[in-house]
This record gives structure tokens, sequence and C-alpha cells, in this order.
């Protein structure tokens, strides 16, 4: 008994120990090894299963298998060729640089004509003459009589101007709203310039492909072709001036370098201030790209508007001079006025600037904008200024007081300038340009009529079913050739004529470039012209500009060139090649490609624009040449399946009318007839969507059997099969009928992403393109929305040979319902090799989430359906963080230097407020009443009215969207990483996960264990961040000046010039009955107008 007591003791303690033991392995386990729970076999299983189901109902529905075998029949008869990107560029820019050099030949034609009919006119003071006014046009009286300077016009809409009714056979006329539609001059001009319109009418029959011309005279009054009738905005006011837009000013005059400055002594305060603010913003309107500035207040001191641009000036695009005008509300009125101090900071400013070697190197100006001067200070001109009088003086007097204007006039006289007085507001614009036209002296006497381009902007009359075009503009000047004027220098106006962006790209061969290729083209400042990237518009809807969407640089687009060594050789118009990797984001940027691009360069003669075309490597290099009788892919083209690229330009239907109404398939039937000369086609093109024709033909019977074969067709959750080709041909086939389609937009005009366009292929081409061979891409496209609406697509790339260098041939793919392809997920997932049907793990589990996600992060399938179409970071940042640890996905940075980031303004409103008609009805009351008393407490009276108008409107805070600079994350899985585990640690507990791709397609399946609490990781998200500059560095870009290259031409005087015609000073006599009326005459439009009207069709010119 004792040996079996002793026996029992330790018998216990071994129970004990071994208790204890099983509960600390299970602890272990628990902690430590709790990723056996989710077997890869398992996982490998699942996905396995899966990738074989889904890419059989893919090959089966898309006919992939097919259409690889029909280009492998056709192997030994193609021709696989290397593009050469050096001639393909040259050519290209040849072709262009005819293209613009007929619009050109237009304008001179136009130039001509206005000069004789000038020549031949004589000024009659007495002329009365009645016009097709473009805003009276076709307006009846209450007694149904026309309207004066109306009359009954014809007008018709025609699809060439976006079916805008318009006057093929006359032009009309544009009179600003604060003009006189008969005064004199304008009368005088308007009955000399009707002979522009049998020019008009000859170019447009020359060249079918025109759209607007027109003629913007210096006397204010526009000529437009064809004619259209213009509406008001719904103030009742038509505010688009012709001599303020670029395209006038820049064929005007030449570049010019100006030091602007500005008056803020103590006499500057309340009203006159305002007026000076007012003046300055007017003059950086009639500032363009190729013109440098700064701005300098000076009292007692002299203060740069902006301080870190200190003794030196910058370039006037539209952002310097938005960051300039911001700085014009922080000006305020103290101390004396020391003119000398800031007239020697400006002559020593325009000195040390031109000897950089980085300005104009052309005109000089210094703008002054003052209430007096009380010396000429001849002592300072003759010792910066004379006797070459290189820089011009213009004086801007604000105020009603004249004892100051002699001194002022003077300065203009003795410099080469132009004296104004500006006493209203109103005075503003008009008084400005002024010195636009001595500007423009030297040109007019040396008879230099310089062609001009503008750069790239939106025009709003012509949408084109996708939001407003881009355009560009050409321009001459037009000069008055009587002898007894010559040594005036009079400009007559500028003739005009648009060029859409758009016309560009119709001459470039997009099959030539490959599915990543583009082409682009920029000005001689490097701002774009066009570039697949440029994004001038935003908002959902109707569309909005952004504020500096013209300057946008190649550099903001092309940021991987570091040295800008690309742009700076395009800018300077050199000829030549140029390679790095680029990361392009698709997909509305949330994917990104990774690319290695080859670019190839030279200039477009005769304009300052340069071209580039961008190759992608590998097979984005070579193309192929098949060939097939015209009998047979005629036969095949005419399948009602078929269609071709709308943007892609087979045959040129714009230049004659009668081939207009033509489909491309159509203009190529009838090129080939060969019974229409004048049609010109791209002969190889169209031999190669012949060939295409041919090649995809079968699939169209091997689609309709499936249809038919109601048995074979057992998955219904097929919606579309659609394949492209290199060509631009498409074919499509529906297994549903069209009412039951998911997403009814999908390889429609409305899906910009997934047609073939003018300057890129369908986003499921260049994605399949990128895949291994033979595998599928799967995506969920973004712009689809709720569950009813969601789609998968899979496409895949088919090659033309087996190499690695092989041309694509075309693409092949399927459109299918998500929640048929996630119960096809859910169905492989329940999978398992256990013999006794048992599974060690399911994704049914509660502490098992599964997710289905592509190659660049994005769920597809989840439990948690509203987790469908979001990055994987979001809900699973710390199985993210762990898989770019391990290597199995990478982070790239992008970069958006087109971004709007919304931010908080408190800035006033009152500009907004002044257009409305009752508040400028009471501004009008306290301003009338502010007259009566105008000479005894002028500033000080207005000054109270006036913080009063203000201070309300100041106090108005709003959100508002800003250019800004932005970087933000994309994500791209590793290829060669087919699977992966890990763990986690969070707080003490491991959390384990599993990562298996899906074979032959761009997803993989996780599984991941959701026991522990790993709340303390982020999430990991796609959202852009804005990039904040310190001052420093602000003020280190402001500083920066790009290469440019500078216009051909320069015109700064000529000594000829009479430059004693500089201004004189403006006298008031005007009683208060009279300005009473005047008031109440220049409102009345505005109350009494029709604010249902649509705004002015060429404000935004």
């Amino acid at each position: 008994m004792l040996m079996d007591r002793s026996c029992v003791v330790p018998r216990a303690w071994c129970a004990c120990l071994l208790l204890l033991f099983s509960t600390l392995s299970a602890g272990v386990t628990e902690v430590g090894g709790t990723h056996q729970s989710i077997p890869p076999s398992v996982v490998k299983l699942w996905a396995s299963a899966f990738g074989g189901e889904i890419k059989s109902i893919s090959a089966k529905y898309s006919g992939s298998q097919l259409l690889q075998k029909k280009y492998k029949e056709f192997e030994r008869a193609v021709r696989v060729e290397e593009i050469d990107g050096l001639r393909l560029v040259k050519r290209l820019a040849e072709d262009m640089e005819e293209m613009f050099h007929k619009k050109a030949q237009a304008m001179k034609r136009l130039v001509e004509a206005a000069e004789e009919a000038h020549l031949q006119h004589e000024e009659d003071p007495n002329l009365q003459y009645e016009y097709f006014n473009a805003v009276l046009i076709n307006e009846v009286d209450e007694e149904g009589n026309s309207v004066e300077l109306g009359g009954e016009f014809i007008l018709q809409p025609n699809d060439h101007f976006n079916n805008l009714s318009v006057n093929l056979s006359l032009s009309v006329v544009q009179v600003p709203t604060n003009m006189y539609n008969k005064d004199s001059a304008i009368v005088n001009g308007v009955y000399w310039s009707e002979a522009l319109n049998k020019v008009f009418v000859d170019n447009f029959e020359r060249d079918p492909s025109l759209i607007w011309q027109y003629f913007g005279s210096a006397k204010g009054f526009f000529r437009q072709y064809p004619g259209i009738k213009w509406k008001p905005d719904e103030h009742g006011v038509i505010a688009f001036d012709c001599r303020n837009r670029k395209w006038y000013i820049q064929a005007a005059t030449s570049p010019k370098d100006v030091v602007i400055l500005v008056d803020v002594s103590g006499s500057m305060k309340g009203l006159r201030l305002t007026i000076a603010r007012q003046t300055v913003s007017s003059i950086l309107d009639t500032l363009g790209d190729d013109d440098f500035f700064n701005i300098i207040a000076y009292n007692e001191e002299l203060h740069y508007v902006e301080p870190c641009l200190n003794g030196t000036l910058v370039q006037a695009d539209v952002t310097n001079k938005d960051h300039f005008r911001e700085h014009l509300d922080k000006l305020f009125a103290q101390g004396i006025g020391m003119l000398d101090i800031a007239l020697t900071e400006a002559f020593n400013l325009l000195s040390d600037f031109n000897e950089t070697g980085k300005g104009s190197e052309c005109s000089q100006a210094i703008m002054l904008v003052t209430d007096g001067a009380v010396d000429t200070y001849d002592a300072i001109f003759a010792k910066y200024n004379w006797p070459e009088r290189k820089v011009r003086i213009f004086p801007y007097l604000i105020g009603r007081e004249s004892a100051f204007a002699e001194n002022l006039k003077w300065m203009a006289c003795a410099n080469k300038g132009y004296f104004t007085q500006i006493s209203t507001l109103a005075d503003v614009q008009e008084n400005v340009m002024e010195y636009l036209h001595v500007l423009s002296r030297p040109k007019v006497i040396d008879r230099e009529h310089d062609t001009v381009w503008t750069e790239a902007y939106i025009d709003s009359t012509l949408e084109d079913g996708q939001g407003p075009v881009l355009m560009t503009t050409v321009a001459m000047p037009v000069f008055s050739t009587k002898n007894e004027t010559r040594n005036r220098g009079i400009l007559l106006g500028v003739v005009g004529t648009d060029v859409p962006v758009s016309e560009l790209l119709k001459t470039i061969p997009k099959y030539k470039l490959g599915i990543h290729g583009y082409a682009f083209a920029i000005t001689n400042n490097g701002y774009i012209l066009t570039h697949p990237d440029l994004r001038p518009l935003y908002g959902d809807g109707k569309k909005r500009r952004k504020p500096n969407y013209s300057s946008v640089d190649l550099s903001e687009v092309e940021w991987e060139d570091k040295d800008d060594t690309l742009r700076n050789a395009m800018v300077n118009r050199k000829t030549g090649t140029f390679s790095m990797e680029v990361k392009k984001s698709v997909d509305k940027g949330k994917r990104v490609l990774v690319l290695h691009n080859d670019y190839y360069y030279t200039d477009i003669k005769g304009t300052p624009f340069s071209l580039g075309v961008a190759l992608s490597r590998g097979h984005g290099k070579f193309f192929f040449k098949g060939n097939v009788t015209v009998e047979e892919g005629l036969h095949d083209l005419e399948h009602p399946d078929v269609a071709l690229a709308d943007e892609w330009t087979y045959c040129n239907t714009d230049e004659h009318p009668e081939h207009r109404y033509l489909s491309q398939i159509e203009a190529i039937k009838l090129y080939l007839s060969g019974h229409e000369p004048h049609l010109q086609c791209d002969k190889e093109l169209i031999q190669e969507v012949l060939f295409d024709a041919v090649v995809t033909a079968p699939l169209e019977a091997y689609w309709t059997s499936l249809v038919l074969n109601k048995s074979e067709n057992s998955d219904k959750g097929v919606e579309i099969a659609y394949l492209g080709t290199r060509t631009g041909l498409s074919r499509i086939n529906l297994f549903v009928v069209p009412d039951e389609l998911t997403n009814q937009d999908f390889l429609t005009a409305e899906d910009k992403e997934g047609v073939f366009n003018a300057d890129h292929f369908p986003l499921w081409y260049k994605r399949a393109a990128e895949q291994v061979p033979g595998t599928f891409v799967y995506s969920l496209p973004f712009n689809t929305g709720t569950e009813n609406k969601s789609v998968v697509l899979a496409s895949t790339a088919i090659q033309l040979l087996d190499e690695r260098k092989s041309p694509i041939a075309a693409a092949v793919g399927i459109q299918m319902k998500l929640e048929f392809f996630q119960k096809k997920f859910w169905t492989a997932s329940r999978q398992c090799a256990a013999l006794d049907g048992k599974c060690s793990i399911s994704c049914d589990e509660e502490d098992i989430n599964c997710y289905l996600i592509d190659n660049n992060g994005f769920i597809l399938v989840a439990e948690d359906y509203t987790l469908t179409g979001k990055f994987f970071g979001e809900p699973e940042g710390a199985v993210m963080s762990k898989l770019l640890q391990m290597g199995s996905f990478k982070r790239v940075t992008l970069y958006d230097y087109q971004a709007l980031c919304w931010v908080f303004s408190e800035s006033s409103d009152s500009g907004h407020r002044l257009l409305d008609p009752y508040f400028a009805f009471f501004s009008a009351i306290k301003w009338i009443l502010s007259e009566l008393i105008i000479f005894l407490v002028e500033f000080n009276f207005y000054s109270w009215w006036y913080s009063d108008v203000t201070a309300k409107a100041q106090r108005i805070g709003r959100t508002m969207q800003v250019p800004c600079d932005t970087e933000y994350p994309a994500f791209i899985s590793e290829r060669t990483i087919k699977e992966n585990t890990g763990n986690i640690e969070c707080e003490g507990c491991i959390k384990s996960f599993v990562i298996q791709q899906i074979p032959s397609s761009n997803l993989f399946m996780v599984v991941v264990d959701n026991k522990c609490d790993c709340s303390m990781f982020e999430p990991i998200t796609m959202d852009p961040v804005e990039i904040m500059y310190n001052e420093s560095l602000k003020c280190e870009r402001l500083k920066m000046q790009k290469d440019r290259r500078r216009p051909d031409t320069c015109h700064p005087f000529h000594p000829e010039e009479n430059s004693m015609e500089c201004g004189g000073a403006v006298t008031h006599t005007a009683n208060l009955a009279t300005t009473l009326l005047s008031v109440l005459l220049a409102l009345f439009p505005r109350l009494s107008s029709n604010t249902n009207w649509p705004r002015a069709l060429w404000l935004q010119r």
C-alpha cells in the first residue's frame, strides 16, 4: 500500500504538469501559431478552382482562343516592322505645318482685303449706315417692325458649327455694351470692313474645315463670320471686347517688359485707390505669356507688391497675374508719394533684368498709376532714358483733378508714351488699352504682318458632345496703308480664325503610335497645346474651366523628367530623341502603368509649336502589315457588328461639304470604288482595317452560335463580348437584350475611357496588353455604382507572334454581372480536399475574412458588399502594410500638378455683387449723392459709403477650389510573387493571412484571420495629399523661370514714329443732370434685361 501511495503522488503531479503544459501550449498556439489555422494549401485549392472556372468562362464567351488561332493562320502573310519614331514625328510635323499654313494663308487674304478697303475709304463723320448688329438682328419692336440695326437675318442650323444657327453668306458686327453702336468711327469702320464678307465666304469654300473667322477693330467692334445671333448675359450685358483678348494683343504688339508703379500715398485713399487697383488689374489683362512684369507700390518708401520678387520681373502667365491680383487687395494709402525714388527703381530694374537675358528683350515700359506728380523729373529721364528713350512711359492720372495733368503728359511725350486720365471705374478699360496702340506703331510702320498663334484656350460655343473644345487662334494685324498716316502707325485691327486642337489630332495616325503611344505639342513657352494628360476642365455634370488650364507646362505632365531635358529641347525647337521610365496613371488616377517611353520630337515650321511623339518600348515599337483583297475586306467590314473609331481619321470627310454626312465605313467604300478622286484617305490604314475585318470576322459566327445554343449558354451572367484591333476596328455581341444590360454606358461615347479616342486606346485594351500573354485582366469599372449596376470586365490581348517583341494585334473581352462573378468565387471557396468532406477552414467562418483583389489592390469580392470597389488597405490596413513590407505589392508615388484643392476663402464677394442689378441701383444712388458734394469731401465721403458696401461682402466666407499640387499613391503587385503568408503582431495577438494568385489572371485571393484587434494600424488610403510649400520654397518657385523661346520678331521702336501723339487730359464739364441721365441709361439695360437669356456666346474667347 505504501508503494501504491508513493506512486499516486508523482502521478498526480505528472497529471497536473501535463495539464499545465497543455494549457500553455494552447496559449502559445493562440499567440504565436494562429497562422496554422489558414492552410496555404486550401487557399491555393480555392484559387485554382476559381481561376480555372472564370478563365474557362472568359475564354469561351470572348472567343479569345479562336481569334488567336485566326491571327496565327495569317502569321506568314504579315510583315512586322519597327517604327522609326524620328521619321514618324518629322512626317507628322510636315502634315501639321501644311494644315497651319492653310489657315495662315486665309488670314493673309483677309488682311489684304481689309487694308485695300480702308485705303479706298474716305472717312465721313456724317455717314449713316445700317449694318447687322449681332445682338439686334431679328429683333422687332412692339409694332412688329425690325429694330434699328436689326433687320431680318436668315439663320440656319449647321452641323459644322455644332448645329448652331448661322448665316454662311454674311457676317455680323458686335459692339461692346459700353460703346455707342452708331458712333461715327464705328459706323465708318463697319462700312469699309463689309468688304471682308466676300473673303470670308471664299476662305470657307477653299478650306471647309475653317470655323469662325473674324476681324477685331481697334475702334472696338468685332466682325464675325459666319453670322450668328449674340445674346447678352443674365445682366443684359455683353462684356466681350475683342481688344483685350490675347489673340488681338499678341498680334498688335511685340513682347514687352513692364514695371507698374502704383501711388499709395495718403491722397490716394478711397475711390482713387479702388480705381488704381482696377487700372492695374486691367493692365495685367493686356499682358501675355511672352511678357514680363512686376508691380511696385510707393509712398515715402518702395513696396514690392510681392516682396519675394524684389529686383526681378516674372512671366505674365495666368498663375503669376492671379497671384499679384490677390496682393493688390492688401494695398492701403498713407504717407507722401516720392515718385523720383519709384522711377529710379523702375529704370534700374528694367536695365538689370534686361542684362540677364531672361526677359522679352524687346519693348520696355513703365506704367505710372498716380493722382499727380509735382515735378516732371526730367533729371531722372536724362540719366536713365535719354537720348535713346528705350523705355516708354505711360502715366494714368487717377481722379478728376487735372492740376498735375501737364506734368504727367510731359513725361509721356518726352518718353514715347501716352497719357490718359481715369476718373471713374467705367473709364478704366478703354483708357488702359490706349497704350497698345502706341506699342503697335513700330510694327505698323515696318509693315510687318507677323503671324501669331495663341496657346490653347477653351471655346464654349462649339461643344463636341464631350464638353467645350480646346482651340488655338492664328491672327495677323491689319494696318492703315495711307501715306498721310504712315508715321502715325495706325493699327486698324486684327484678323483671326480658330483652329480646334482636334484638327491636329486628326493628322496623327494613332495606329502607328501603338497602344500606349501618343503625340503631343507645346508652345514656345513650354505650355501644352495638346497632350492626353492635359485636364483643362473639372466638376461633374457641366464642366468648368480650371483657372490655369492654358498654362500647364509640359514638365507638369511628364514630371519624371526632373531635369526638363525633353521640355527644353522642344522649347528650343530641336530635333532629337529622349528616353525615360514613366508612371502613367489610368482609370481616373486609381491605377498605374509603369512603362519605358522613347520620345521623338521636332518643331512645326511657321508656328511657335513643337511636336513630340512617345512610343512605349516592347510591343509599342512594332506594327505589322497584312494583306487581303479589297473584296474580302469590304465584305467583312460591312457587317452590322463592326464599328470604327469615331475620332480616328480613315478618310478626311471634312475637306468637302458633300462628304460630311458620310460615315467612315461609307467613305472607305467610296474611296475604294475609285469614283471620288477628291476624297483623301489613309491608304495604309484602310488596308490594315480590311485585314483586321477579315481576320476577326469568324468571331461573329462564333458568338452567334453561343446565343443560339441555349444549352451551351448556361452562364446567364455574361452580357457582352467585345473585341478591338490596333486599327480602331471593334466588334460587339450582346448575349442579352439591350434593355437588360447592367452597364448601359459601356462601349458608348459616355464611357470615354472604354472606347477608342483620338489620343488613346480603350482602358481594357491598355491593361490587357500589359498582362502575361494568354491571361485575363479583370476589373470593376469605377464608373459603376450600386449593386444592380455593377459589372466585371475581363479582357485579354492577342499577340501576333510568340516573341517578346511581338506587336499586339487585338484585345477581346467580356462584361459579366458582378453578382454572377462573386457567386463563382464563393462556390470555389467552399471546396476542400479532406477525405471526410469536412473542410479545415471556410470563408463562412466568423473569424475568417476572404477577399478577392486585383493587381492594384482593389476589392472585387468581399463578404461585406459595401467594400466592393474600395482599396484593400482601407479595411485591412495592417495586412496591406505587411504585403508592402514583404514585397507582394509596391507603392508608386504619383504627382498631380493640375489638381484643385478646397480652401476656405474670406475674400470679398463684392465683385460679384456689383453685377446684381438691384445692388448696382443702390450703389448708383449712393454715387449720385456723393457727386453732390464731391468737391468738399470727395474721398473721405466715398470711403465711408464704400466701406459700408464692401464690409458685408468681405464678411462672406465660402469654400472654393484653387489650383494646387498633390501627391498620391498607387499600388501594383509584384508579378514574380505568386503566394505568400504573413503574421502581424497586434498588441500581444498575432494576425495571420495568406495571399494566393488566381491562375491566368491579375487577381489575388486574400484570406485573413480576423480574431485580433489590429486597429492600431492606420488604414492605407489613396487619398491625394496637397504638397505644402514653405514661404522660402514658394518664393523660389515664383522666381524660377524655365527655358522659353522668344518670338522670332520684335518691333520696339521705329525712327519715323510720331511720338508727339501722346494723349491729353480729360475735361469734365457734364452737369449733374447729364451725369444722372447717363447713369440711368447705363443702368436701364441691366434692370430690364431678361435674366433667362444665356450668357454671351463669345464671352469666353
